[in-house]
């Protein structure tokens, strides 16, 4: 494990002495300015990206964007083929308004491919235009200055109500309006400010999914059992559930990082800051004890987790013979995977969906994940201009986000009465029930819970941290280190890897 994190830690050092290199040159490429240092197949990018080397703030044009000259921005994703004929489809809309504006999009692979790929790009000057991306992304893309803020486009901001004519005559309000901001999930928008430097914004949701509990309403209704709403309550209904069913396990969970860090929220606990030299305040007795708690859970045969159980856990909710168990916390946007199978052109058991558990139900707290989208810093004012066009254009486009949340499974990221302004998309949330349309049923009870959404803060390393802490209760549970051990050494780790 050492020799993993030094080999990333000398990609660091690389990353960071080339930039400084290029700054030595006469660029402004200063990863001294970058804005969080202190804190979830392509070709070259066309026109030659030079954002990288400038630290310089955006400055607006005297003629604002130029809706004559020819422009070319680059779009990296991880979509697959389904969704890239949505974006095509969609970007031979968003070229009727400018026609001027030639957007190449590229699969990049993972998230994590994404993440490589720009890294390395940014060294050489050469990253896309706008990217898909995670807050941590950010944080590693911004030790190079390389990300552009957005406040200037955002309602209040210098350049927000400068207008942009389209091609049929038409214009619009080049910055965010106060409505379209609206529009947004406040938990899904302010995660664009979940940096060291708070006052700056980075970023834009696009397409987001959270944790959300699955359970066999059917077994429930026959047995009578109430649907938990605190961990208190999850306790005894895996213990009702145990003396109904010994053999099975009762609850899957398949994010142990997930798991950790949303009791963090939801008791208001330390669990990472982006600020200050420490950033990793996870070692606490209020964490010691919950994790303490699940591991009496874990040894009375009450839940099991997606590494412990070596698969996601929706293979034991699905499952109709063996062992099984009856509720399952996972991904909202894999809700197709927690389908009952059909038993003689039946489906076995209707699935319900409800919120995870809480410490505090009057102030509930789900985690948000899914990508958001940045833009990077470009020498032509006229890319960033594009840039930003296109980023407003797909975040606030309520038919696209419809049609990319249904063949996506994510949910959209604007709120409830947005999204039933498209009549095809609100039907469908109308018809969804725990049988056929699971996929449907997840994302109406997702926007349902619009007020619960938070983000962790944002820094090099905050994805090591999650990690760890992931790790750390695979180890408690099953017994390869204790409480004490398992939390010394996550803290150890992750001092080390920001070493």
């Amino acid at each position: 494990m050492k020799k993993k994190f030094g080999a990333l830690l000398l990609a660091g050092v690389m990353f960071c002495t080339m930039a400084a290199c290029f700054a030595g040159c006469g660029s402004n490429f200063d990863v001294n300015q970058g804005g969080n240092q202190g804190e979830n197949p392509g070709g070259e990018n066309p026109g030659g990206n030079q954002s990288g080397n400038s630290g310089n703030m955006f400055t607006m044009p005297a003629g604002g964007f130029d809706t004559e000259t020819p422009v070319e921005i680059t779009f990296y994703h991880t979509m697959g083929k389904a969704l890239r004929e949505q974006l095509d489809y969609q970007l031979e809309e968003f070229k009727k308004l400018f026609p001027n504006i030639t957007v190449t999009h590229v699969q990049a692979g993972g998230y994590d491919d994404v993440r490589d790929r720009i890294q390395k790009e940014i060294i050489a000057g050469n990253q896309p235009d706008v990217s898909y991306c995670y807050p941590d992304h950010v944080a590693l893309y911004n030790r190079a200055n390389a990300v552009q803020a957005l406040n200037d486009f955002l309602p209040g901001g210098d350049d927000a109500d400068v207008k942009v004519v389209h091609a049929d005559g038409t214009e619009e309000t080049l910055g965010l309006t106060v409505e379209q901001k609206d529009m947004f999930i406040p938990g899904f928008y302010e995660e664009g400010f979940k940096f060291a430097d708070e006052s700056k914004m980075y970023t834009l949701p696009f397409a987001k999914s959270t944790e959300v509990l699955f359970y066999d309403k059917t077994f429930f209704e026959e047995h009578n059992i109430e649907v938990p709403k605190t961990w208190d309550e999850m306790e005894q209904v895996c213990a009702k559930i145990r003396e109904i069913d010994s053999g099975c396990i009762p609850l899957g969970y398949d994010s142990e990082a997930n798991w950790f860090i949303t009791m963090c929220e939801q008791y208001g606990s330390p669990y990472t800051t982006a600020s200050g030299d420490d950033h990793y305040l996870f070692d606490n007795d209020t964490n010691r004890a919950f994790v303490e708690e699940f591991k009496g859970w874990y040894d009375k045969g009450y839940v099991t987790t997606q590494e412990i159980y070596g698969s996601y856990t929706s293979g034991l909710f699905t499952a109709t013979t063996g062992q099984r168990c009856y509720m399952c916390i996972g991904s909202s946007a894999g809700a197709k995977n927690q389908q009952a199978p059909k038993v003689d052109n039946d489906y076995a058991f209707e699935v319900g969906i409800a919120s995870i558990p809480q410490v505090h139900p009057e102030n509930p707290k789900v985690i948000s994940q899914g990508p958001s989208i940045c833009i990077f810093k470009n020498s032509d004012p006229q890319k960033v201009l594009a840039s930003w066009l296109l980023v407003k254009y797909l975040a606030t486009d309520v038919e696209f986000q419809a049609a990319f949340s249904a063949e996506s499974g994510y949910m959209p990221p604007l709120t409830m009465d947005t999204m039933k302004t498209n009549e095809a998309y609100r039907q469908s949330l109308e018809e969804a029930d725990g049988y056929g349309n699971i996929t449907a049923l997840s994302t109406l009870f997702c926007l349902e819970q619009a007020n619960a959404y938070y983000t962790s803060p944002a820094f090099v390393g905050s994805s090591k941290a999650r990690d760890e802490v992931g790790a750390l209760i695979q180890a408690v549970f099953t017994g390869s280190k204790s409480i004490d051990q398992a939390f010394k050494e996550a803290i150890e780790e992750c001092r080390y890897f920001s070493a």
